[in-house]
């Protein structure tokens, strides 16, 4: 029976051992039997996983897994779970460290940044990099801005980079780099200003030039307005620009010296050098341009042409006949005196200056004066600079623009276009441009609106104030006027040309102090119109109309709102009334008068009034109801008002020097024997610019 059993375990499948698993081991005997139960039915069972495993292993190595195709049936060459978190962080590491060190760091910048958005892009505190604009000789507040090169000087100090992100107008208008290597330069007039001290014959001295009587047409024989002239000496033409000699016009003044290529210096033999003359001189050096000399009224009886010569050197102008280079020219406006040979002198010197322009190109220049007409509208006098306006081309000036309507000379005759050096009267611009502004003609309208969108949002930006933002309110400035901060005046100011805002503007504002500030909030050409009232009424500005009236409109609008309008024929009297306005925002100037002191010598308690201290007046009176302060040994206890004073238990209004007296402080009753009860009074004083 054994030896039967054994060829029968021999021959058993694999499959029946598998299953017998399970139940358990095989009892029967041999050597097969002893065999497995020496195993034991762990190990079967970890043979078969095992082989379950390398079947999963090898249907995924060839099969529908591709993540894992690289996997090899044999378990242990498998990729541990374990070690995928291990090498997980170095792998991204690695693939990141290169981008980290291509990162820059960049502040973007629209032309111009204020301190508090610079410090906010630099991730810095505004302080810090205030600090660092006073090492670079910059003092500004933030909320003030700073351009861009000095922002990327503070930029690069905390490591950051600047990108100009701004509006390029160079796209539209070419700078002046381009232009010198920009076309053919062609030779130009050249453009002369007369310039001098009043009454020294400088619009006397065109008048001859031009055969043009304006003279009697100026009110009080002042120039108030810049105006442009053409004058033809022989085959040549001269371009003369006449400023006025006003002090109070000082800056149009400079401004003419500043567009001009040569200055006539007028200066009458029979006053020498005055003031104003002075100013002239200083404008004209300040610019560069050569001055030729022209001494009038030498027909005059006191006329000493030799020590007006004199007088020059002292300004460093030293005349040819004492071994200089200063033209000086003997002259008379009145009777026609060598006018010839000043004008050949003029157009000597202009010669020397070899005074070229690009003539096939878009124009630019500047505005010398701008009104508004009622029947054309807006009124441009203009001086090409550069390349050459045509009727129907597209400028921009400002934040004005529109297209030439028309353009007339100085003798009303329209032309069809205007070279450089050429004065010009232009209309069609869609408001009136300030005096003193640059213009270019820009390729179309779309570029014009372009360029004008820039500047308003530029100069919005600057002012501090967004779009639609409102001004302070009557209300509000009362409030500011009463704190501690710095005064506002707003001013409405309303004139008849651009040349007379322009002058009224800049003297206004330079009455500007560190406790009040003038806030010009409109400054335009034309009557005083209704919504001129309504901006009054809203931000509480006094309007100012200089040689204009306001509307019927206007003046009724500001009856009923309360605006006052005030207006003026002479400069003069603008200032002083707005200095005197001015004075009135800031706080009145307190004095203190002592009024007089008494010594307590003993106290008394009156039941439901208080103490009492009998005094003895020792200096000056004391009043009932007035300002007093108690000291005990020189120092200040209370400060209050005198409520009750007797005289003998009778109530008395004042009681003087060397008499006794009840005296009861309002409010206190604290008061020994010993103090001193000063009475004083204070006054207010108007306070002065």
């Amino acid at each position: 029976a054994a030896k039967q059993a054994e060829p029968q375990e021999e021959k058993r499948p694999v499959k029946k051992q598998g299953a017998d698993v399970p139940g358990g081991p095989v009892r029967s005997g041999g050597p097969a039997g002893a065999e497995r139960k020496g195993a034991g039915p762990r190990k079967l069972v970890r043979e078969v996983v095992n082989l379950r495993e390398q079947e999963s292993l090898a249907r995924q190595a060839t099969g529908r897994a591709p993540q894992r195709r690289q996997v090899t049936i044999d378990p242990r060459t498998a990729t541990s779970p374990r070690r995928k978190r291990r090498d997980a962080p170095s792998r991204p590491a690695a693939a990141s460290a290169k981008p980290a060190q291509e990162v820059r760091r960049v502040v973007r910048v629209d032309g111009s940044i204020s301190v508090a958005d610079l410090a906010r892009s630099l991730g810095a505190k505004a302080p810090d990099v205030q600090r660092r604009l006073m090492a670079l000789g910059t003092m500004v507040a933030i909320n003030q801005t700073v351009d861009l090169e000095t922002a990327r000087g503070v930029a690069s100090d905390f490591g950051f980079e600047v990108q100009d992100v701004g509006f390029d107008e160079s796209q539209y208008i070419p700078t002046e780099e381009a232009l010198a290597v920009e076309g053919d330069r062609v030779q130009r007039p050249p453009v002369i200003t007369v310039m001098g001290h009043v009454d020294h014959g400088k619009t006397s001295l065109l008048d001859a030039i031009r055969s043009a009587n304006v003279v009697a047409g100026e009110s009080g024989g002042i120039t108030q307005h810049i105006g442009a002239y053409r004058a033809r000496v022989g085959d040549k033409e001269l371009t003369f620009i006449d400023t006025p000699g006003h002090a109070a016009f000082t800056e149009m003044r400079a401004r003419g010296a500043k567009l001009t290529d040569i200055v006539i210096l007028v200066v009458a033999a029979s006053d020498g050098i005055m003031p104003q003359t002075v100013e002239a001189i200083e404008h004209s050096k300040a610019a560069g341009v050569p001055i030729v000399v022209a001494v009038n009224k030498c027909d005059l009886p006191n006329a000493d042409p030799q020590m007006t010569r004199q007088r020059l050197m002292e300004h460093e102008l030293v005349p040819e006949e004492f071994g200089g280079e200063t033209i000086c020219v003997d002259v008379s406006a009145t009777k026609g005196t060598n006018l010839d040979k000043l004008l050949e002198m003029v157009q000597l010197q202009a010669e020397l200056l070899e005074l070229t322009a690009v003539g096939d190109r878009r124009a630019e220049g500047v505005v010398l004066e701008a009104q508004l007409d009622r029947g054309r509208g807006s009124v441009a006098t203009v001086l090409v600079q550069s390349g050459t306006l045509r009727r129907g081309d597209v400028m921009v000036s400002g934040t004005v623009w529109g297209r030439v309507r028309s353009m007339e000379d100085e003798q009303g005759k329209r032309l069809k276009s205007a070279s450089a050096s050429v004065p010009v009267q232009v209309t069609g611009l869609s408001g009136v441009p300030a005096a003193g502004d640059a213009f270019a003609v820009v390729e179309n309208e779309r570029a014009a609106k372009e360029i004008v969108g820039h500047r308003e949002g530029r100069r919005r930006t600057e002012s501090g104030q967004a779009p639609g933002r409102p001004r302070l309110s009557l209300e509000e400035i009362f409030a500011q006027s009463e704190g501690g901060g710095v005064k506002e005046l707003p001013v409405v100011i309303k004139a008849d040309t651009q040349g007379s805002v322009e002058a009224l503007r800049e003297a206004l504002v330079k009455l500007s102090t560190d406790a009040v500030k003038l806030d010009v909030l409109l400054a335009g050409v034309g009557a005083v119109s209704d919504s001129d009232v309504m901006l009054a009424r809203a931000s509480g500005a006094i309007v100012v109309a200089f040689h204009v009236r306001p509307e019927s409109a206007a003046r009724k609008s500001a009856e009923s709102q309360g605006v006052e309008i005030r207006t003026y024929q002479v400069i003069y009297d603008v200032l002083d009334d707005v200095k005197l306005a001015m004075e009135g925002l800031l706080p009145p100037t307190v004095r203190e008068q002592v009024l007089g002191q008494a010594e307590v010598r003993q106290t008394f308690s009156v039941p439901r009034i208080g103490t009492i201290a009998g005094s003895y007046v020792t200096e000056g009176h004391i009043r009932r109801n007035t300002q007093c302060r108690l000291l005990r040994d020189g120092v200040q206890i209370y400060e209050g008002r005198v409520g009750s004073l007797k005289r003998f238990k009778e109530d008395t209004r004042e009681v003087a020097s060397g008499f006794e007296c009840g005296i009861g402080i309002e409010g206190y009753n604290d008061v020994k024997v010993g103090d001193v009860i000063e009475a004083f009074a204070q006054e207010e004083e108007r306070a002065s610019l």
